[in-house]
């Protein structure tokens, strides 16, 4: 596992001069067969996991629809429960499978739409934005990521956690961008604009 020391160190910096008033985030992986989630209250002091874990559908079958229905109501149960006041979602990354593409994205959607209809602000982040802001690596690994977030935070992750590390890493990216404009990061406080740009996902 590689450290950046000089990245830790801007990384410590960014933790000081944040906003003192803290803030409850959640942080979504979207996924088709596996749901990464984390929940953490950020301030100047610390960043705190209240909540990290995995939805699995295996058990639904192959019916799309149906898991798109458990995804919604998986999320606005973590958003009531937890009450976060912003969200912070990884986007789907492109590849060669169209149809995995596609299902991928209405993940996405419905965790968003789960997050709007409770009045969360939803910011979107592209993968390697995330992993630039957690290792300076927009090309770091999975294991690289997790290995950060332990090292920022503090506390090691079991392996039953490992496919919630990217949600984790996509809320503590929101932190530590959240204080100013990010390139490349989309933002969206209502349904109207969120359906403007993402009319493929949106079903007519």
């Amino acid at each position: 596992m590689y450290f950046w020391p000089k990245f830790l160190q801007n990384v410590q910096k960014v933790i000081q001069e944040a906003p003192a008033q803290p803030i409850r985030i959640l942080g979504i992986d979207p996924g088709t067969n596996v749901l990464g989630f984390a929940l953490i209250d950020a301030d100047k002091r610390a960043i705190q996991v209240l909540e990290i874990g995995v939805v699995t559908f295996a058990h639904l079958g192959s019916d799309h629809t149906i898991k798109l229905r458990y995804i919604f109501e998986q999320v606005q149960d973590l958003i009531r429960q937890y009450e976060p006041a912003e969200m912070a979602i990884e986007a789907p990354f492109f590849g060669k499978n169209v149809q995995s593409m596609l299902k991928l994205g209405r993940a996405q959607g419905v965790a968003i739409a789960a997050g709007m209809v409770n009045g969360l602000v939803i910011t979107e982040y592209m993968p390697k934005k995330i992993k630039r802001a957690i290792t300076g690596n927009g090309n770091a690994s999975k294991e690289q990521v997790a290995g950060m977030l332990e090292n920022i935070l503090k506390r090691s992750f079991q392996e039953k956690y490992f496919d919630a590390t990217d949600a984790l890493a996509a809320a503590v990216c929101h932190w530590f961008q959240s204080s100013g404009p990010l390139k490349g990061q989309k933002s969206y406080s209502g349904w109207a604009a969120f359906a403007k740009d993402n009319a493929a996902k949106v079903k007519k």
